[in-house]
């Protein structure tokens, strides 16, 4: 299957984006893709070989799961590549535009449970979470 491949411009300097998506106390604030849902932990070691655990559950605790991976490089301000457990690639780019607008980019592998469709979906609806949380704090 080929990778998926979402974007979002965000109105903020790219140092604050960078910031905003890899430190754990932010990282809680907008890691969900849906207002039913949350995020209560996170734990980010960003340089290349150090891991992160984020994990993302129901509010009604009906479900939940740990979103576990490695780094592979890391680029300050430009660029993030990791691996899943399930040995999924992901890419996130992050493109400075001008001093205050960064375009975000996410390439990923899809799972072969969901469909591409959905699975666009949710990393799009985390995505834009993350763009209105950066942009309003």
């Amino acid at each position: 299957m080929d990778p998926i491949k979402i974007d979002i411009t965000i109105l903020a300097p790219v140092d604050k984006v960078w910031k905003y998506f890899n430190e754990p106390e932010h990282i809680t604030k907008w890691n969900f893709a849906h207002e039913t849902w949350h995020c209560p932990s996170s734990e980010n070691d960003v340089r290349v070989g150090g891991k992160f655990k984020t994990r993302m559950e129901a509010k009604d605790k009906s479900f939940g799961f740990d979103l576990e991976g490695t780094y592979d490089e890391v680029i300050p301000n430009a660029k993030i590549k990791y691996h899943l457990e399930d040995a999924r690639s992901v890419e996130i780019i992050f493109d400075k535009i001008d001093e205050n607008t960064t375009r975000v980019t996410e390439i990923f592998d899809p799972e072969k449970q969901n469909s591409v469709e959905m699975q666009r979906d949710g990393w799009y609806a985390i995505l834009n979470n993350f763009h209105k949380y950066v942009e309003n704090n």
